[in-house]
């Protein structure tokens, strides 16, 4: 199983990362990323439009189980963090999430557990 707060803090790091839930919606749109992160406590109107683009375009997006803070942290960033967009993974195995999504469910959606969520 892969450890997915190292692998969204290596993407990051080494990675073409993006940050903000408006950049999301304007990649899902295009088709420009290879994958979208969204904090589980998004807005739900924002959420809704990710996921409408990016089932046009063929995005996969995963809901991260953490909050926005959560997810700011894990990014390293002192800031909350709604929605990642992943443009290069660099050396990071996030794109892993992909196959391990669609392997489980027929939707291009997944929910991700935090590392504290599997340890406890």
């Amino acid at each position: 199983m892969i450890d997915v707060d190292k692998a969204i803090a290596s993407a990051v790091k080494t990675g073409k990362v993006f940050f903000g839930a408006n950049y999301a919606i304007k990649s899902a749109k295009l088709g420009r990323t290879k994958l979208i992160i969204v904090a589980s406590n998004c807005p739900e109107n924002v959420m809704d439009d990710i996921k409408y683009y990016s089932g046009f375009s063929g995005v996969p997006v995963v809901i991260y189980k953490g909050s926005s803070i959560d997810l700011g942290v894990v990014c390293g960033k002192p800031f909350m963090v709604s929605a990642l967009t992943v443009r290069e993974p660099g050396d990071s195995e996030i794109l892993k999430l992909t196959e391990v999504a669609g392997e489980s469910t027929e939707e291009s959606e997944t929910e991700m557990t935090t590392a504290e969520e599997t340890d406890a």
